[in-house]
């Protein structure tokens, strides 16, 4: 309440200002209700942190279930050290020892104490009269003009990139480890030519993942140099493409895919997906449930209670149909379908009194020929899964992190993370992948003839 109106409430008579200060407190009790209690339509990005709920755990006994076989590590297959070890007196009384009356093995698995390796290259050029230049042999330990070796600098990306920890930590580990100081700076530096020099492998993945038959897409906030944008998320079953933009709207979309989309796209309910158009849709059930159980916490009326069970029902009863679809013949499965898309229809043409009902009512009428997509079609599920596990890992460094500072950051975590995720994906040693990538990609020529180079 502002100061004029403090004294226009001062100036009214008795029964106006107390009508009036009563409106005041009921909207005051509204806002901090809405304060409290965020939209469920709100997306979880928008979110503050401490409006979040905090998470449920489960207690769960520790170790394994009773009369379990016990497990231990494996016995190495290959030795690559030899230790003896006899004792010439007794450690307690010094008296003298003779032969040993026993022996047995045991076997131990280290790191040993590394240093960092220096190599001195020389590198010797040679005059071609048939090209009219000197010609020199490329160095594929490290990048061109920089003095850290190329597979510190890849280890150190999947620190920070995949596994999430910032880059002071890792300066620390690099320091502690192996002995070796850098500055954060070198590094950021370090990371920014690897993702200049990878950027084309980054635009392929790119291209087969808008050209899949089968695309999981999310997005989630992120922030650049403290502004809010947004990692979008594109993934198939083996490559994982990242992409940060400043919008989170239809345009990131129709950029990156076209207007029309050949294959089966699965996602949640945001409105940017409404915009393209696909061979199907299919949007996430997940959503739809954790949507019911957020309306649980402030709504227990009769009508929100029976709508909840209904839609609850259709929905199970559709992914219960998936698991039984390879042990039910065409035409029972044929017949089970039309009865539940006939159920979904009376569903939704059903009135319901609750505000609640009713938003969601005109949100599945809208999906409707978008939620059974995955009864249609094989290798396509109900949920968006696959793309939330994307997220994961970048959600995580988010929380350590402050995310990018620049443009030029935000596109080198975009194309490095995409790069170490897909190798994962693939069940690849990711840090062995991209310096194979990395190594490949310094001794590829360009059509005028002349080595790939970047600015360091």
């Amino acid at each position: 309440m502002t100061r004029d109106e403090a004294i226009a409430i001062l100036e009214m008579d008795r029964e106006d200002a107390i009508q009036a200060i009563l409106i005041l407190a009921e909207k005051a009790e509204n806002y901090d209700r809405l304060c409290d209690k965020p939209s469920p339509t709100t997306p979880s990005g928008m979110t503050p942190p401490y409006l979040k709920p905090a998470g449920k755990r489960k207690r769960r006994p520790c170790g394994r279930k009773h009369g379990h076989k016990g497990i231990s590590r494996k016995r190495p297959e290959k030795i690559t050290a030899y230790q003896t070890h006899t004792l010439k007196s007794c450690p307690d009384c010094h008296q003298p020892l003779q032969n040993p009356v026993r022996t047995y093995k045991r076997y131990i698995e280290d790191i040993p104490q590394i240093d960092p390796v220096v190599t001195e290259h020389t590198v010797h050029g040679s005059w071609c009269s048939c090209c009219r230049k000197i010609v020199q042999p490329t160095v594929t330990d490290a990048l061109p003009n920089a003095r850290l070796g190329l597979r510190l600098v890849v280890f150190t990306a999947w620190l920070h990139y995949l596994v999430g920890i910032s880059i002071n930590n890792i300066v620390k580990m690099v320091s502690v480890f192996f002995n070796f100081h850098i500055s954060a700076g070198g590094l950021t530096q370090a990371w920014k030519s690897l993702a200049t020099l990878l950027e084309s492998r980054y635009n392929d993945i790119g291209q087969k993942v808008s050209a899949s038959a089968v695309l999981h897409a999310d997005e989630t906030g992120w922030r650049l140099n403290g502004k809010t944008h947004w990692l979008w998320c594109f993934t198939t079953k083996t490559l994982c493409y990242y992409l940060i933009t400043r919008n989170r709207g239809s345009p990131v979309i129709k950029k990156f895919l076209g207007r029309l989309f050949k294959g089966i796209l699965i996602c949640d309910f945001w409105g940017a997906y409404n915009k393209i158009n696909a061979l199907a849709k299919q949007r996430c059930f997940y959503h739809l449930f954790t949507e019911l159980v957020k309306v649980d916490t402030y709504n227990r009326s009769i009508p929100w209670k029976a709508f909840r069970k209904k839609l609850s029902r259709v929905l199970k009863d559709a992914l219960r149909l998936s698991e039984e679809k390879n042990h039910l013949s065409p035409e029972c499965f044929l017949r089970l379908k039309k009865r539940l898309h006939y159920r979904l229809e009376q569903f939704l043409i059903t009135p319901y009194q609750d505000k609640d009902a009713q938003r969601l009512i005109k949100r599945l009428n809208r999906h409707k020929e978008e939620l059974f997509t995955f009864l249609e079609h094989e290798g396509v599920s109900p949920y968006n899964n696959h793309a939330e596990q994307q997220m994961r890992k970048p959600v995580l460094t988010r929380k350590i992190s402050q995310q990018n500072r620049s443009a030029q950051g935000a596109n080198t975590q975009a194309i490095l993370m995409t790069l170490l995720r897909s190798a994962e994906l693939q069940g690849a040693n990711p840090v062995e992948n991209l310096l194979a990538i990395a190594k490949n990609a310094l001794t590829v020529k360009t059509p005028s003839g002349l080595a790939y180079k970047i600015a360091c």
